[in-house]
């Protein structure tokens, strides 16, 4: 009896939510929202909820939030993870009955997937955004996409497998965040860690240990304050929290939010009060609980009730503003044979969890034996000493907490001496020789110098002489004029036309413009023609500046830039013409492959020009944008990189990500969707897939191919988990060590924690085989 009067309340319920609140106001076809205006939003009947735009950084976002309280509780944001908008956006329930994003010039987003065009639509009461039909029934509501927060008549469901919640960045950035509560298909309701690939039962933190369910369970929430699951036969399964205050009876509003700290909390509003959020259930007591709360290389531990990141012993914050971040090393490590083992210590941390990612588990007696197991092994950084075993893991570690009254647990990290540091050849001396040393440099250079400067003088003395002398009138032979000294020309925008013939012969289109071939007038010489579109740069001193700053770019794996346009809204860049076209062209379409040796001196070549552009021009460039069609092969098939510089010209600020420049889709580090820094180590990303490209001389996602093999990255790394990585190259005669080699390269440029990821300096230095290569972490940081 109880089950069918439960049946007959969902029915209802469900009812009322499909055909709507016809009370409610109707939003028109038509109807319009502007940013910073005073039709900003549109509101529910009662005034308690708003849909629209709201202020978020320096611009705004799209979302419902509760506009009567003091404090505006935001409980839906869709499109969370894109840019902040402009103030001259616009949304806009259109005439076609779509609901729409759309841009000064037109361009529109759509908000919504409903399969029909609507007639109206509606802010609800009870918190949902809907679009009717000409029948009044719904189409489509905002409630069937929750972001972080479910409110009362909402359901999280297992659709398309999973449906999940996930945190805010921050209270104020409700971009995805960093942890996710999901409506498993077994019907188990989970806490997890937001990661790439790789969800184990190990990354869960809190869980309602209902696996057994079945599938088809929801998480519902009534407006009373009752948490319950709910099978698919309309019985509840498990009450997760006692109801809320009962003698707030229907004047009260609940909310249950997975937090940016990861903890699940149920709130409730008193309406007539209107006093703040009341915490009314918590999923844990322990702030360290949340897997993944501090950054790799340091651990969550509590200070009182209070948690606090702290790095390992050997290591400092990233960022000491954003603690989180994780840890790094703060000195060099050092490989076997530099016999600097009195300078090496050992220091223990006892009840820390970790992630277990051990490379080696070796059964001891006591804890000295663990110690010198790992002093013996180069790669042994640390060791973890649990249940009489001793588990030798690699750099980074992450996912660690305190786990109280848990001694047994021990954690010893191999510490190096922060007085040494390295040379870069493999010579290990202290930061004393070294400033010593530097010391010593000055003194020379100094000497140098003043010498040269004297001879300058010299120089300039006799220069004079000669030119004053009534007498002497002998012509220099071997010196360059100015007018003769190689440098960057100015075209016209009509020459270029001319040389292209109009523009016909295109050669190919990337995420900075279109490429047409031409050929100069004077001796036939062939030139590439990029016509830039999106330029942020508008100045044309600015605009000239940059072009000679890529200009002075000069390395044999760098495209030659011979001159620019600049002609009113013209922009365009000429280059030598590479006759064997994009590397995608030479792996992919041309009709003889480049053989082993010739693939991996075409990846050298690239890492080369990277490091170039990384680490030796007078100004830091970052590509952004490194994929193969932007990697010509010239008539020696060696790489020569294009497009670089191009970045800073469409973006002037390489710190920030800026909307529509996020380079080649699937060569795009993870740091672009994440709106968070830009820096080297997104080039280093690019160049580690376009590295695995190269080595397995395919695409890197194929579905013509079987299912297993498709995305070539997780391909790449099954095999290498398996031992199998001459599967990659099929029958070709390869040399299997340097195959492997060129592995592990990859799968370290492709680590998604950027700091993971090596500089391209050392990634060089890993191709030149004058640095250990250590096996890399799992791809699931």
């Amino acid at each position: 009896m109880a089950t069918m009067l439960l049946f007959f309340v969902l029915t209802i319920t469900k009812l009322s939510i499909t055909t709507g609140q016809q009370n409610d106001s109707l939003i028109s076809l038509g109807s319009s929202l502007s940013p910073g205006t005073n039709n900003s939003y549109w509101l529910s009947k009662s005034g308690q909820f708003a849909f629209g735009f709201y202020q978020q950084g320096n611009g705004f976002a799209v979302g419902i939030w509760l506009e009567k309280m003091e404090e505006k509780t935001v409980t839906w944001t869709p499109k969370r993870d894109d840019p902040p908008l402009p103030h001259n956006i616009t949304l806009l329930l259109d005439v076609e009955g779509n609901l729409v994003l759309e841009d000064i010039r037109g361009r529109q987003v759509r908000i919504s997937d409903a399969s029909q065009p609507a007639a109206s639509a509606s802010m609800l009461d009870s918190g949902n955004f809907v679009l009717y039909n000409s029948d009044l029934r719904i189409i489509w509501q905002s409630f069937d996409s929750p972001t972080d927060t479910l409110l009362p008549g909402q359901r999280l469901m297992p659709r398309n497998g999973q449906d999940r919640l996930i945190s805010s960045i921050s209270k104020t950035n409700h971009s995805s965040g960093r942890f996710q509560l999901v409506m498993q298909e077994n019907g188990n309701l989970v806490q997890y860690p937001v990661l790439s690939t790789g969800l184990s039962p190990s990354h869960q933190y809190w869980n309602t240990q209902t696996e057994k369910a079945g599938d088809n369970v929801t998480l519902n929430l009534d407006p009373n304050g009752q948490l319950y699951l709910l099978n698919s036969s309309g019985l509840i399964i498990k009450n997760i929290n006692d109801a809320g205050r009962s003698y707030l009876g229907k004047n009260a509003l609940y909310r249950m939010t997975i937090d940016v700290d990861g903890i699940l909390r149920l709130y409730s509003h008193s309406l007539v009060q209107n006093d703040d959020w009341f915490v009314e259930w918590i999923s844990t007591n322990n702030s360290c609980d949340p897997t993944g709360l501090c950054g790799l290389n340091s651990y969550c531990d509590l200070n009182g009730q209070q948690p606090y990141c702290a790095c390992l012993p050997g290591f400092d914050f990233i960022d000491r503003d954003q603690k989180g971040l994780g840890c790094e090393r703060n000195s060099s490590t050092y490989g076997c044979g530099t016999k600097m083992d009195e300078r090496v210590t050992f220091e223990e941390l006892t009840g820390i969890a970790w992630e277990e990612n051990s490379y080696s588990v070796v059964s001891l007696d006591n804890e000295n034996a663990c110690l010198e197991e790992c002093s013996r092994d180069c790669n042994c950084e640390i060791a973890l000493i649990q249940n009489e075993k001793c588990q030798k893991q690699l750099i980074p570690l992450r996912f660690g907490k305190t786990i109280q009254g848990n001694d047994f647990l021990k954690t010893i990290i191999k510490v190096h001496d922060r007085s040494l540091t390295s040379t870069g050849n493999g010579t290990i001396v202290s930061r004393k020789e070294i400033k010593r040393g530097q010391r010593t440099d000055i003194l020379i250079g100094l000497s140098c110098l003043s010498f040269a400067g004297i001879m300058v003088l010299v120089s300039v003395l006799l220069v004079c002489r000669n030119y004053l002398s009534p007498y002497k009138k002998v012509p220099s032979v071997g010196i360059l004029m100015p007018e003769e000294v190689p440098t960057l020309r100015s075209f016209t925008f009509t020459e270029l036309e001319l040389a292209t013939n109009g523009f016909t012969e295109q050669l190919g289109r990337g995420a900075f413009g279109t490429v047409f071939k031409g050929t100069l007038p004077n001796g036939q010489r062939a030139i590439a023609v990029k016509r830039l579109e999106k330029i942020a740069t508008e100045g044309e001193v600015e605009f000239r500046n940059e072009m000679r700053s890529i200009g002075k770019t000069h390395h044999r794996n760098l495209l030659r830039l011979v001159g620019y346009c600049h002609e009113g809204s013209n922009r365009l860049l000429v280059y030598d013409y590479m006759s064997n076209g994009s590397l995608a062209d030479f792996l992919f379409i041309s009709q003889v492959k480049p053989n082993w040796d010739q693939r991996v001196g075409i990846a050298r070549g690239i890492a080369r020009g990277i490091m170039y552009l990384h680490e030796e021009c007078e100004h830091q460039i970052l590509h952004c944008d490194i994929n193969p069609n932007n990697i010509l092969i010239d008539e020696n098939q060696s790489p020569r990189i294009a497009d670089f510089g191009l970045a800073k010209i469409l973006m002037p600020d390489q710190t920030k990500t800026i909307t529509g420049v996020k380079g080649t889709r699937g060569f795009v580090a993870p740091e672009w969707y994440k709106n968070l820094p830009i820096s080297a180590k997104a080039d280093v990303y690019s160049f580690g897939i376009v590295l695995l490209v190269i080595i397995c001389c395919r695409r890197s996602v194929d579905v013509n191919i079987p299912e297993r093999e498709a995305i070539l990255v997780d391909w790449v790394y099954e095999c290498f988990k398996r031992n199998e990585v001459r599967n990659l190259v099929h029958d070709e005669e390869v040399d299997e060590q340097e195959l492997e080699r060129m592995i592990k390269i990859g799968l370290w440029c492709i680590q998604e924690e950027p700091t993971v990821r090596p500089a391209m300096k050392k990634v060089v230095a890993m191709f030149e085989g004058t640095v250990n290569i250590p096996v890399p972490p799992n791809l699931t940081s």
